[in-house]
Formats: C-alpha cells, sequence, structure tokens
C-alpha cells in the first residue's frame, strides 16, 4: 500500500529564502530520520514564507503506511516555527 499526503505550510518568521531553507531542511530531516517516509518540497520554492511538502511511506498494509505518514504529519504540526494551512491524503 502506498500513502501519499500534501501539506501546506505557512511561515510566518522567516524574512530570506535562507532562513527558509534552514527551518525547512531542520524539520525534513527529522522527519526522515524518525519515520518509514519519504519528503520532498514540491511547491512555493520561490516563496520565503510558503512550502508544501510531499510526504510518502509504502508498506505492506495501509495501516502500517498510513500510520507514519500520521506521524509524519504531527511531527510537521508540532513545529512552533510554521503554520499548516492544508493537507490532504491520498491512498493509493
Amino acid at each position: 500500500m502506498i500513502v501519499y499526503a500534501e501539506c501546506s505550510f505557512f511561515i510566518p518568521e522567516v524574512a530570506t529564502l535562507k532562513e527558509k531553507r534552514a527551518v525547512l531542511n531542520r524539520m525534513r530531516d527529522r522527519v526522515k530520520n524518525s519515520y518509514n517516509v519519504s519528503v520532498a518540497e514540491i511547491d512555493h520554492q520561490d516563496l520565503w514564507q510558503r512550502t508544501t511538502f510531499a510526504l510518502v511511506s509504502v508498506a505492506s498494509s495501509k495501516d502500517a503506511a498510513e500510520r507514519e505518514v500520521q506521524r509524519a504529519i504531527r511531527l510537521f504540526e508540532s513545529n512552533p516555527d510554521w503554520e499548516m494551512t492544508a493537507c490532504t491524503i491520498d491512498f493509493l
């Protein structure tokens, strides 16, 4: 089973793309090291206060894949540097 999620965030405290990258890299690395998911920034690369991440998990069961994606999303949500504006989950 493959579970795919897209999550968009608003990052109010950053003023440059360099600051944005620092926040994104820190969180992306934490998620990749903690959970069995792949993570990539897929939209808003040129905007300094917005981003959209794609998360993908592949597992033998739907529950296992969904659990990993949900845990990664919760970790993203726990970051005080940004606010989640949207998140969708699809099952493939």
